[in-house]
């Protein structure tokens, strides 16, 4: 695995692309972050530091205003511009999936079609704001035309997994919360939840994205 590292100029100010490269690439897996945090999140992490040693080269990409120290999120259109401008930059050669966190997630699905993603990847996805389940996004989920694979916590405010559509492609992750944290006496330690996410993801590539039985 090789990281590289470079500025994604975009109408909003330079974002950053941290490439983990896989040996030999069968799928490209471009994440966002969230509205809360950058790309140190602890999902993105473990999906960069495990699977490019599954053929699965990972991009991180920071927003400008992450990237610009600011503390609150750009609106969701300029969102979508800089995921624009990193896949520009990425120039996948192998088939792409889009995907992210929270806000991310959001972002992906709405830009999937006109990137020509193959699949999606939403982790956490807000399917309402906290207590707000009038106000759905689901619309937006559905709307992103590929595959997709859902992976939210137990106990996510921002929707439970009880919330999603029965025919909704859905990974649990017991006890978890909007940011996959799970308490210190749930049933599984922190770094188990995180396995199961990398499994969960990795299976669901295989599975819909490299056509491997």
């Amino acid at each position: 695995m090789t990281t590289t590292e470079r500025a994604v100029p975009t109408p909003y100010g330079d974002g950053r692309l941290v490439v983990r490269r896989a040996r030999r690439t069968a799928v490209t897996l471009l994440l966002s972050h969230g509205a809360g945090n950058g790309i140190e999140a602890r999902d993105l992490a473990a999906l960069a530091d495990a699977l490019p040693a599954q053929g699965v080269t990972v991009a991180l990409f920071e927003q400008p205003w992450r990237v610009a120290g600011r503390k609150i999120a750009s609106p969701p259109a300029t969102l979508d511009v800089g995921l624009h401008a990193a896949a520009g930059v990425l120039r996948a050669r192998t088939p792409l999936v889009l995907g992210g966190r929270s806000a991310g997630a959001r972002s992906a699905a709405r830009c999937a079609r006109d990137l020509g993603a193959v699949g999606v990847l939403a982790l956490a996805f807000p399917l309402h704001p906290p207590g707000r389940p009038e106000r759905s996004r689901l619309d937006e989920l559905v709307g992103a035309g590929v595959p997709t694979l859902v992976v939210q916590g137990e106990r996510d405010p921002m929707g439970t997994p009880e919330e999603f559509p029965e025919t909704t492609d859905l990974t649990v992750v017991p006890s978890a919360d909007h940011g996959l944290r799970v308490p210190a006496r749930a049933e599984l330690s922190q770094a188990e939840a995180l396995d199961l996410v990398v499994e969960a993801v990795l299976e669901w590539l295989v599975r819909e994205v490299t056509g491997n039985p």
